[in-house]
């Protein structure tokens, strides 16, 4: 059942999706947009561009509900996430559906590869919400007995991509929540529906004005990151989106949460199992079309045995990656939109004459948004395709002679997000462990992710955690309570 905009209640089809504002599905009096499913090209709904009064009603609705959320104990808070997490687990099959139409992602797969992760996220924040750690309190001045509160940042607002909707929009919610936070949050405008669908969930169960969204498109967006009442701003999206967060966040010195952009290197030794390293790599590569922050984009492999390791990937892609219709067992689907179909064949037609590509470099289909998936030689490192994030179907393969080359190789590009190193030694791999620099590290395997662990990168890939108590601690503030003994 679905909320719509024009009812204002739940009916089994709804054409244009809703705001959900202080618990309600709320009609927007912006200008509409189509949505649609990238893998026909189909139109199957319409969606608001929110104005600056749906944002202002958002914002005032989180207001008024923070200090009540703030005051519940993290029992309470514990509660009513381990109560979402359920209600998210018994309409599995219901946000499957939903996301393989906003995305065209094989739905075979999806309750296993995104929404039963979502239902743990939640669930591991829920537990997060009642490890509340400072300092012990002690007499660090004679006289005076000094502790720490770790409490609430206040109003968060937060901006979600297009390529994990349901997913990035728990990584953000969650620890907010759990921390006593509320939530003014604005999905990608071509991927809303499961995020609407779990704001009307969670008016079932957390107060009024806890969890608010409001959909709509860039301009929206900027909305929302340049309001004076949120305290954080979080977003995961591109470089360029981050920095304008950044610059807007700074003239009201504001605390913000970037999760950005990546171009991972995957950096195979000689000693390595190449055939299981072509096989783990490829399907880090090309899983969701591509478009994953920390897939698996160049791969770095020692001159010696840079054929063989070219010869065993191409054979594994040809044979078992394959993109097609979301229904027609397919590796991955299309890309997700036509801006992005475009930036990444443009990507490939740009490639400088000293490139090959060993395989794919097409659109595929005439419906669709299908890119094949490509591998591609003979790149040097300063070219466009090894420098600039892709976010699409694309591997390069380049040769390295030492180490130290590999090193400079993997780290000579402006993200920092996540890397994976493939050798059978161990002290190779510790070594390159500490020498690579990214946020996220991987010896033998590339892109799997645990709740318990922190995502986040460095350089221009942006800075702050999701999961992990370090993602959750990232939603808190720290205060000084110092009590004279006199």
């Amino acid at each position: 059942m679905r909320c719509t905009q024009r009812t204002n209640t739940c009916d089994a089809v709804a054409d244009i999706l809703p705001n959900i504002i202080d618990g309600v599905a709320v009609p927007s009096t912006g200008a509409l947009i189509d949505l649609v499913d990238p893998a026909t090209e189909q139109v199957y709904g319409r969606a608001p561009i929110s104005t600056g009064a749906d944002v202002d009603a958002a914002f005032a609705a989180a207001s008024r509900a923070f200090p009540g959320w703030r005051d519940t104990t993290p029992a309470a808070r514990q509660l009513a996430l381990f109560r979402l997490a359920d209600a998210l687990a018994a309409h599995a099959d219901e946000f499957a559906d939903l996301e393989s139409r906003d995305t065209g992602k094989p739905r075979a797969s999806l309750v296993a590869d995104e929404i039963d992760q979502s239902i743990d996220q939640l669930r591991f924040f829920a537990g997060a919400a009642r490890e509340l750690n400072g300092r012990a309190a002690a007499e660090y001045a004679e006289g005076f007995t000094s502790y720490v509160r770790r409490e609430a940042i206040g109003v968060v607002a937060q901006v979600t991509p297009w390529n994990y909707p349901l997913n990035m929009a728990i990584w953000k919610i969650a620890p907010a929540l759990a921390a006593g936070n509320t939530v003014v949050l604005k999905p990608s405008e071509t991927t809303p529906s499961t995020t609407v669908r779990l704001a009307e969930l969670a008016a079932e169960i957390l107060p009024p004005g806890v969890l608010n969204v409001v959909l709509g498109d860039r301009t929206t967006g900027a909305l929302l990151t340049e309001h004076p009442v949120p305290q954080l701003v979080a977003i995961t999206g591109s470089v360029r989106a981050g920095m304008a967060v950044a610059r807007s966040a700074s003239t009201q010195l504001k605390r913000v949460h970037l999760e950005l952009g990546g171009k991972a290197p995957a950096v195979v030794f000689a000693d390595a199992d190449l055939v299981r390293a072509a096989e783990g790599i490829a399907q880090a590569a090309f899983f969701n079309a591509g478009q994953d922050c920390t897939a698996a984009t160049r791969v770095i492999v020692h001159s010696s045995v840079h054929d063989e390791f070219v010869r065993a990937l191409v054979s594994y892609v040809k044979a078992d990656i394959r993109t097609g219709a979301p229904d027609s067992g397919a590796f991955f689907g299309p890309v997700n939109n036509p801006a992005q179909l475009e930036r990444v064949t443009g990507f490939i037609a740009r490639l400088p004459a000293h490139a090959r590509i060993e395989t794919g470099g097409r659109r595929q289909g005439g419906a669709g948004y299908y890119v094949e998936p490509t591998v591609v030689t003979g790149v040097q490192q300063d070219d466009e395709i090894v420098q600039s994030e892709v976010f699409g179907p694309v591997l390069t393969v380049q040769p390295f002679e030492t180490e130290r080359d590999a090193v400079a190789l993997a780290n000579g590009v402006p993200y920092a997000l996540a890397a994976s190193t493939w050798t059978r030694d161990h002290a190779t791999a510790m070594r390159m462990s500490r020498a690579l620099d990214f946020g996220c590290v991987w010896i033998n395997a590339h892109i799997p992710f645990v709740s318990d662990m922190p995502h986040g990168g460095f350089k221009q890939s942006g800075y702050g955690k999701d999961l992990s108590i370090y993602g959750f601690e990232d939603y808190t503030r720290l205060k000084h309570v110092m009590s004279s003994l006199e």
